[in-house]
Formats: structure tokens, C-alpha cells, sequence
């Protein structure tokens, strides 16, 4: 790391994820939280990148999938417009860019991963305003790292895996999508690797999720079987749980290039594991 980073968004999950890894040279990065420091908001975007700045890593962002089909001007705003006004600042100050996009810019029509230089193609007004900040990003001429990423989860903060945590320890029986097929991301592995992608010189846009794939059926199976085994995880299909955001079928992410700079990523079962032991010792505490 340089002689001074900067963590946007520092509260969500990667962003904890983030100030969780070991200082291992130079000064700890600086957290902001939204209140400190709001994207939509020039002069607070201004008045925190200095001259002095080195690194910026970008975990704010609009998440509600759902809520963007709502609200495409918010989503917009924040994942788009607002992204290459940071980008804009960035590249004045000297800055690198890490922004952090979505398996959701993808149309899930492949039947093979999804390559970093494939066309982008968002099913769904959150995708399409994830596109356009990448699309930003890359005009505004900015030193960057483009890191997409897919079902993000932790032991904190709102997230599929610590639903179904808590729904499994509630319920008999849980019905989950069983047609939709990704990788699930710890945002332990999405922060470690990233710093890693930078510490070799990573540039443009790469790809991290946990290694493996599943259906969110096999995600929330794997949770149930480890934290309740008498609940049963039926099968359904999209069509069975209509949601207002299309979803992609199939948007595994291709790693090949991370790999080849970084080594392996983790097992998506391992990663799952460490992130469901934190979960129960944290049990009782605030999210």
C-alpha cells in the first residue's frame, strides 16, 4: 500500500473486510463512512481525496437490486454518475482507483464463465447502472482496478448467507432458487485478493469470487447442513419466487486471469466455513 489510502463505504461489508487486514506496510488506511463522506456529494468527495492521496478503494455503493427497479435514477446516481465524478477526482489527484462491479453486468445467456473482456450486457436497472460506472471509469482516463465480483456475503451487515443463517435455526423447511448458478464471495477472499491484484500491479478489470460454483439452493444447503441439518432445503425455480429484478441464470465469473497473477482462490465451502464459525461466535451481537 502507498503512503496514504482511503476506504469508501468502510462501514458495509467489504469495507470491513477491508480495515480487517493486517497493516503489513506503511500507515492503516483511512475508513469513511457515508456520513463522512458521501459520493453524491462533490465537495465532500473533494475535500477527502488530497494531493496526498495514493489509493482509493471504492466499497460504497447502491445494493438493492430489487429497490433499482424502483429507483433507477438512485441506483444510477450512486453506481454511475457519482463513480466517474470519483474517477474524474481521482485522476486530478493522482490517485489509483479500486472499484469494486457485479456478475449483474453480465445477461447470463453463456453456458461458460464469464472472461473480464466479454461484452457487457445488464439484465436489470442495478447491472445496468454498475455498467455505466465501469464504462466512467475507463473514459475518465483514472489509474485503476476494476474488480467484479458475485454474491457478496459476511458474517455482518444484510446478505443471503446470514439470512439463511437465521432462517435454517427458524424453520422446518426453506424453499430457494435452484436455477440461478454463480460463485459465492466472501468479502474476506474479495478484500485479501484485491490487495493482492494491486501489490502485482493489476490494472483494467479483473474478476474474484471464491473458487467453485453453485445454485443458490446448494449455497443455502451448505449453510443449513452445518448450522441446522434437520432443516430441509427444497429446490425452486425463478418463475416459483418472482422477483421485480430479472436475474441472470448463469453468471459464474471466469478467474483465470486473477489466478495466474495471484495464485488460487479459496474454496467457496472453506471460505463459507470461516465466515459460519465467525457467525457463531458472534451470535447475539449486532450486525
Amino acid at each position: 500500500m502507498s503512503a496514504r489510502t482511503i476506504i469508501l463505504g468502510a462501514e458495509g461489508m467489504l469495507g470491513r473486510a477491508w480495515l480487517s487486514l493486517p497493516v503489513v506496510d506503511g500507515p492503516a488506511p483511512l475508513g469513511l463512512s457515508r456520513r463522512e463522506c458521501d459520493l453524491l456529494d462533490p465537495d465532500s468527495v473533494a475535500g477527502v481525496i488530497g494531493d496526498d492521496t495514493r489509493l482509493v478503494i471504492n466499497c460504497a455503493a447502491y445494493t438493492d437490486v430489487d429497490g433499482a427497479e424502483r429507483n433507477e435514477a438512485a441506483a444510477t446516481a450512486v453506481n454511475g454518475t457519482a463513480v466517474g465524478e470519483l474517477a474524474v477526482r481521482c485522476r486530478e489527484a493522482g490517485a489509483t482507483l479500486v472499484h469494486y462491479s457485479t456478475d449483474y453486468v453480465f445477461d447470463g445467456a453463456a453456458t461458460e464463465p464469464y472472461r473480464v473482456d466479454q461484452p457487457r450486457r445488464p439484465l436489470n436497472a442495478y447491472g445496468l447502472s454498475k455498467a455505466l460506472g465501469e464504462e466512467l471509469i475507463e473514459a475518465s482516463g483514472v489509474d485503476h482496478l476494476i474488480v467484479r465480483t458475485s454474491w457478496l456475503y459476511a458474517a455482518h451487515g444484510s446478505n443471503f448467507v446470514r439470512t439463511i443463517a437465521r432462517l435454517c435455526q427458524e424453520r422446518d423447511e426453506l424453499r430457494v432458487v435452484a436455477d440461478q448458478r454463480g460463485r459465492p464471495t466472501s468479502a474476506l477472499t474479495l478484500a485479501d485478493a484485491t490487495r493482492r491484484l494491486l501489490e502485482s500491479g493489476a490494472r483494467g478489470v479483473r474478476h474474484v469470487c471464491d473458487s467453485g460454483e453453485c445454485t443458490w439452493r446448494e449455497l443455502a444447503g451448505a449453510v443449513a447442513s452445518r448450522l441446522n441439518p434437520s432443516c430441509i432445503v427444497h429446490p425452486c425455480t425463478t418463475a416459483e419466487f418472482p422477483r421485480p429484478a430479472r436475474r441472470p441464470a448463469y453468471s459464474v465469473l471466469d478467474l483465470s486471469l486473477t489466478e495466474r497473477e495471484i495464485g488460487p482462490l479459496p474454496a467457496w465451502r472453506d471460505a463459507l466455513e470461516r465466515i459460519l464459525n465467525e457467525i457463531n461466535e458472534t451470535a447475539g451481537e449486532p450486525a
